[in-house]
């Protein structure tokens, strides 16, 4: 009989040890508030890392595929002007979007602009238009440019938060012609800014 009880004993705490590991884990498992400086809809693309919609893309390049295309060409650009309007001084979520000369161009900016004792305050409204302006091979190498026109909020302020340019509360509209490139040899179906043209 002694036996019987230690087995029931043996059961019973058990069953109360899975009990508080569930109970552990319903709440540890949860998240509360917002992690990291992505947002939401850009978590496809810092996951990878990789601009989701860029991955099927064919090299006939026919409709079906400029539009998937454009669609990530959004998000990326989305991604890395919002990125670079983070008061950080170095480029981090938007890094696998770019190549190294557009990388190290970036921070230079940004490590300028913190010497300078200035911070960016931008607010992304969105994009008006995203076209493909051209696409061509060289070599391995597909190349595609595109012409964005976006609405943003921003000014720049000095140390004593005094405005040095833009305004705080004007949307203005902004121009940018962007060039993304991939080797289509390659198995890695990333796409990277590699331009921005004046």
């Amino acid at each position: 009989m002694n036996y019987s009880f230690e087995y029931i004993d043996i059961i019973l705490l058990a069953m109360i040890a899975g009990f508080i590991f569930l109970r552990l884990r319903g709440i540890l498992g949860k998240r509360t508030g917002f992690e990291g400086k992505a947002a939401p809809q850009f978590n496809e693309v810092l996951k990878k890392p990789k601009v989701e919609n860029f991955k099927n893309l064919n090299l006939e390049f026919d409709d079906n595929a400029k539009k998937e295309f454009i669609s990530g060409a959004k998000i990326a650009y989305e991604t890395i002007i919002t990125d670079f309007s983070d008061n950080d001084n170095k480029i981090t979520t938007s890094k696998p979007l770019l190549n190294r000369e557009i990388y190290n161009q970036f921070n230079q900016a940004l490590l300028e602009r913190s010497e300078r004792g200035h911070h960016a305050e931008i607010t992304f409204i969105g994009i008006n238009s995203a076209k493909i302006k051209e696409h061509k091979k060289i070599g391995k190498i597909l190349n595609v440019t595109v012409d964005f026109i976006a609405e943003v909020i921003t000014c720049i302020r000095d140390k004593d938060k005094k405005i040095v340019s833009g305004d705080p509360e004007k949307i203005k509209k902004i121009y940018d012609t962007w060039v993304f490139s991939r080797d289509i040899t390659s198995s890695n179906p990333n796409w990277q800014l590699v331009n921005i043209l004046t």
